[in-house]
């Protein structure tokens, strides 16, 4: 749906609710909508001039109680909190909403109604404890990473001295193994310390990006299908560029090994407004979805996917997604994953800024 421009939000006596997470309705004595928030445009799909004094009951319908709440709100000017309102749509699945409702009088203005999603308090209560929880694991494995790579230089370094003193070729092929080992992991301990390096941000734009990565996987797996679902509007924002190819690489090669190299893989990017991550509101993100026709991800390691040395495929590393997570997050986004037989969904929310 495209939504009417919004006016600014220097503009109009309520333009500062507009900087609300929460979607935020006004109406007057009669329940005639008098304004709506950003955030209720994006939470209800709506553009604000459609429903500019129309019935509240137009938005809404006719959740059970509520009408009686909103009028006693009215008679007796008291405040009223409903829970779990069940908001029906056509074309849609119904939305499940807390409710907050608050007397006010301001230019023909008598009540205040606050919408909450239980699923977004939910997934910001999730978000949180997720972002704790890797925070400590990817602090563990880095400290650890530190204390392997010291002895294994030792050992490195002791393997390349005893090899000059044999002289038996066959003993020599052990302290080869040796070194051959001990880089191979000095290569791991590298990779899971990549993640903390300094970030080059400069102005870029994510279909340059994910062109970078089509061309890369189809020249590793070219029997893939890979199709584009492109939003040509997307701005320019400024971001790391290796570091988002890299992550959406790792996502992207993740899912074509899990197909074993067969199957389609759809790149489809979209707008999101008035958005909140890492507990900041954007006015605008980039949503990025990888999405895949694979197997799925198997059901034991789902909630762990994202954690550092946690593979699904057998002989894999368990780095891509760690790697590609610590990426998103330090340009302030967040990386979900949805996951069924059938279908697995990568979904990567960016802020669109033009801050360094």
């Amino acid at each position: 749906m495209t939504l009417t421009p919004r006016p600014s939000l220097s503009s109009g006596p309520f333009s500062g609710l507009d900087l609300l997470s929460s979607a935020v309705v006004l109406v007057d004595d009669r329940l005639v909508i008098r304004y709506l928030n950003a955030g209720a445009e994006n939470l209800f799909a709506v553009s604000h001039r459609r429903l500019l004094g129309m019935p509240l009951s137009t938005l809404l319908g006719e959740p059970t109680g509520l009408a009686a709440a909103l009028d006693n709100a009215l008679r007796q000017n008291w405040s009223y909190t409903g829970q779990d309102l069940k908001i029906a749509r056509q074309n849609a699945d119904p939305l499940h909403l807390d409710c907050t409702v608050s007397p006010a009088h301001a230019a023909g203005v008598r009540l205040l109604l606050e919408f909450r999603p239980i699923d977004a308090q939910l997934r910001v209560a999730r978000e949180e404890q997720l972002l704790q929880q890797q925070q400590a694991n990817r602090e563990l494995i880095r400290n650890l990473a530190h204390e392997i790579k010291n002895p294994l230089g030792g050992i490195r370094g002791s393997a390349q001295l005893l090899e000059r003193e044999l002289a038996d070729p066959q003993l020599r092929e052990y302290t080869e193994v040796i070194i051959a080992e001990a880089d191979r992991l000095q290569e791991l301990m590298n990779r899971l310390l990549t993640s903390h390096c300094m970030m080059r941000p400069g102005q870029l734009n994510i279909h340059d990006v994910l062109e970078r990565v089509r061309r890369l996987i189809l020249a590793e797996f070219p029997d893939l299908e890979i199709r584009r679902d492109y939003d040509t509007s997307l701005p320019e924002f400024t971001a790391d560029r290796e570091q988002l190819i890299q992550a959406i690489l790792n996502i992207v090669r993740n899912a074509a090994q899990a197909m074993q190299g067969h199957g389609e893989i759809r790149l489809r990017t979209r707008v999101a407004r008035q958005v909140t991550l890492a507990k900041r509101r954007f006015k605008l993100a980039l949503e990025l979805q990888v999405i895949d026709n694979g197997p799925g991800i198997p059901e034991e390691i789902r909630d762990k996917i994202f954690y550092p040395l946690v593979s699904g495929r057998e002989g894999g590393s368990g780095l891509g997604l760690s790697l590609a997570q610590s990426f998103v997050e330090q340009h302030q986004g967040m990386i979900e994953v949805d996951s069924r037989p059938g279908q697995t969904c990568f979904s990567i929310l960016l802020p669109i800024t033009d801050r360094a």
